[in-house]
């Protein structure tokens, strides 16, 4: 087995950079997305909502520089181009989204897409033994489950 200098091997971290250069991608784009609706949110929510987008965004900002700085661990680079993360989006790009509804719709969605992509590195991480990985995925995992649930409950809808 050929390990690089974390102990992991190296075909296995090289897969598991690009699985996640790709969640940096979509990440970048559900951040931008939370800064759009926070700016532009209207209606009687508006307090509420400004300040959870705020919180959101904040934190997508938070876990951005986490597999950036994972990627670059692995020994990889992380992308770091709007035509990179465009390329690869998976999360929509929510334009001009001012009514309330309508950006919890698009931060659940996000969140759906997001969850999927960290559950399929969350198990290549498992079969490569690389606990930093498993564990990224397992907290961004816990906290996103967490939020889906409470947009959902917001919408009146069940998880």
């Amino acid at each position: 087995m050929n390990l690089n200098s974390i102990g992991l091997d190296k075909a296995q971290a090289e897969v598991l950079a690009l699985d996640l250069n790709e969640l940096l991608a979509n990440f970048q784009l559900y951040y931008q997305n939370l800064r759009g609706i926070h700016w532009n949110i209207k209606g009687k929510d508006f307090f509420n909502l400004h300040l959870k987008f705020e919180e959101l965004y904040d934190d997508a900002n938070t876990k951005v520089d986490e597999i950036a700085e994972r990627i670059l661990t692995l020994g990889a680079t992380p992308l770091h181009t709007f035509e990179d993360y465009v390329s690869r989006a998976k999360v929509s790009v929510g334009k001009n989204i001012s009514q309330d509804e309508k950006a919890v719709r698009l931060i659940v969605d996000a969140l759906t897409e997001l969850l999927k992509m960290e559950r399929s590195i969350l198990d290549k991480a498992g079969d490569a033994n690389d606990e930093g990985t498993s564990a990224m995925m397992s907290d961004f995992i816990t906290e996103q489950e967490k939020t889906v649930w409470m947009m959902k409950a917001w919408l009146n809808e069940t998880v």
